[in-house]
């Protein structure tokens, strides 16, 4: 079994002991109204999470998208109340991120600057934009049709949940049948070996980025319309729940390795354990120290199944 499946297994593991505790100890956790509200929540967090995937894929990192979601949060809180039809809130939204995402993607690719840096560069331009421009003020006063998208509160629920099921799907096959999404785990495996073969590497370095940013105009676009009025200071942690879904997934922070359904997988445990403390009745100060203990678990795991694999070639 490879690190990979070894982490997934664990991670399933840890999930259902969770949800065993919580039947016997706080079976109303699964009420379905519970459930509802929870997969709503994490709906956006999770489309992040599949644009982060393959951005780690390719070897690379963005911690910039909490930033990206709440300018994105402000633009769309801003085209609903000039009137602008929401088919078109939604395309600008999202190409609203795809244009921040592509500026990291230039940095990275073409300024030669790692993505560490340029996306840590970018969290706290786009943070400080924001508090300039709107002094910290939220987004008041949207029309009736962009709350919920002007369904209805349930009906706008399962819209949420349709379009980050449609998102996944699309993923899952574009990662195994596209030739693009090939490039990306050809170029996180092994980089000049990829720009031998011919693949364009800048180019496929670029387009995840911008892919990560359109994915997180879409999350939130689909988190704003939840409410009446839009934090200006939207998505503060984003970044480290998107990252920690795909690590807890099993995708490998080096590159090359890795596939959304274990992204899938670390995305629920996550949305999972607030709710599930609050319900047992621990403090909700232990959801971070839990996430850190299960992501250096996670990555723990992976070093150890690594190493012995190598030394298991070396005989």
């Amino acid at each position: 079994m490879n690190a990979m499946r070894q982490r997934a297994v664990a991670i399933a593991i840890f999930w259902a002991v969770l949800l065993a505790v919580l039947a016997w100890r706080a079976p109303g956790f699964f009420a379905g109204s519970n459930i509802r509200d929870i997969a709503v929540i994490n709906a956006p967090a999770l489309i992040i999470a599949l644009g982060m995937t393959v951005v780690i894929l390719a070897g690379e990192i963005d911690v910039s998208v909490g930033s990206q979601f709440a300018v994105a949060s402000v633009v769309a809180g801003l085209l609903a109340k000039a009137g602008v039809p929401l088919p078109f809130v939604a395309l600008l939204t999202a190409g609203a991120g795809a244009v921040m995402g592509g500026i990291n993607g230039a940095l990275v690719t073409w300024l030669g600057v790692p993505s560490i840096v340029a996306t840590l560069a970018a969290m706290a331009f786009w943070r400080e934009l924001l508090r300039w421009f709107t002094q910290g003020a939220w987004v008041q006063g949207l029309p009736a049709g962009f709350q919920w998208m002007g369904f209805g509160q349930a009906q706008g629920e399962l819209a949420i949940l349709v379009c980050a099921a449609l998102l996944f799907g699309v993923m899952v096959w574009a990662l195994r049948n596209v030739q693009a999404g090939r490039a990306v785990y050809a170029v996180g495996s092994q980089r000049e070996s990829a720009r031998l073969a011919g693949i364009p590497v800048s180019a496929v370095s670029f387009g995840v980025f911008t892919l990560l940013g359109a994915l997180t105009g879409i999350a939130a676009l689909l988190d704003s319309v939840r409410f009446s009025e839009i934090q200006s200071g939207a998505g503060a942690g984003l970044e480290l729940k998107a990252i920690s879904a795909v690590v807890i997934g099993g995708t490998s922070i080096t590159g090359g390795r890795g596939n959304t359904w274990g992204t899938l997988l670390g995305a629920s445990v996550l949305a999972v354990i607030a709710p599930a403390l609050t319900f047992l009745g621990i403090n909700a100060f232990w959801e971070k120290a839990i996430q850190g203990a299960i992501i250096l678990g996670a990555i723990v795991l992976e070093r150890v199944t690594t190493s012995r694999k190598m030394k298991a070639h070396a005989r």
